[in-house]
């Protein structure tokens, strides 16, 4: 049953047991709420998704599957930068438009920007495994409400 960027339940079931992780009810439930989620969204709001479909779930359990996720490959985060973890479900190179005042965020194709190339080697002992290039500014909610003031 595809659920999202043609990643199926099945493909996300191989991944865990890749990744040495047990496939639960919880964390498939946890998966799909972020996959289906437009945006990137929050572990808070992950959890009231899930929440709905299992009344029991606690925000922690939320967090630590997460976190599992995370350090399995199977989600990337979005930068801190923005005050709270926002998550990445979007597995292609790509890069972000966020939103300086509602903090929205938007994917851009990664074909959207110049190539980015370092000028320098990189510190001694570093390996660059990937890049992303973020622009900041005002969505269009956030700039009407910047022209009519």
């Amino acid at each position: 049953m595809p659920v999202h960027r043609g990643v199926s339940l099945e493909e996300f079931r191989r991944r865990c047991r890749e990744a040495g992780l047990a496939v639960t009810h919880q964390r498939e439930m946890i998966y799909r709420a972020v996959l289906e989620s437009k945006g990137h969204p929050s572990p808070e709001a992950i959890y009231e998704r899930v929440k709905r479909e299992i009344p029991a779930i606690s925000l922690a359990t939320v967090y630590k599957n997460i976190h599992a996720f995370l350090e399995a490959g199977l989600l990337r985060e979005v930068s801190l930068h923005h005050g709270r973890l926002r998550l990445e479900s979007n597995p292609a190179e790509h890069h972000h438009l966020v939103c300086v005042r509602c903090k929205a965020i938007l994917d851009l194709d990664e074909d959207a920007v110049e190539p980015v190339h370092l000028r320098r080697k990189p510190p001694a002992g570093y390996r660059i495994l990937r890049y992303s290039v973020e622009f900041r500014g005002l969505c269009p909610a956030c700039a009407g409400k910047t022209t009519r003031n």
